[in-house]
């Protein structure tokens, strides 16, 4: 079990990050929760990822989030998959001009997904949930204790 100085530094990272994900292996899906302005944090995390000419290679990646198991993978085709979401630099941008778009008239209690809009034939999709603002991604981590310090 962490000690509660590593679940803090844990929950800082959360707090960067603006926004909780984990994978669900059952439906499958990424699931991101966040404040409207939370969620927009990965929209600027693909257009940061996009408009970085190291990425431009086949299998170039980044991994985000305090576990790191969210993967931006430059790929030759757009793809969601429970390793990684996938695509060319434009695909990227592609991605994150959808995500804002679909986040823009949503409000505390609204969700929305991207799926074959983004990756055709993918058998993941990625499911944004709005909350509040204010909303601490670190609360949505199940690996966390609930105790705030």
């Amino acid at each position: 079990m962490p000690s509660e100085e590593v679940n803090q530094v844990t929950r800082e990272e959360w707090r960067e990050l603006g926004f909780f994900y984990d994978f669900d292996e059952k439906s499958p899906r990424w699931i991101f929760v966040g404040s409207r302005s939370g969620l927009l944090k990965f929209r600027d995390l693909l257009i940061d990822y996009a408009n970085n000419p190291r990425n431009e290679g086949l299998s170039e990646h980044e991994h985000y989030g305090p576990y790191m198991y969210l993967e931006l993978m430059t790929w030759s085709e757009a793809d969601i998959t429970e390793h990684a979401i996938c695509g060319t630099l434009s695909d990227f941008k592609r991605l994150a001009e959808m995500v804002e778009g679909k986040l823009g008239p949503c409000n505390a209690g609204d969700g929305f997904s991207i799926g074959a809009e983004y990756a055709e034939g993918s058998d993941a999709v990625i499911e944004f949930e709005v909350r509040d603002e204010g909303f601490d991604p670190a609360s949505a981590d199940p690996l966390l204790s609930s105790k705030e310090i």
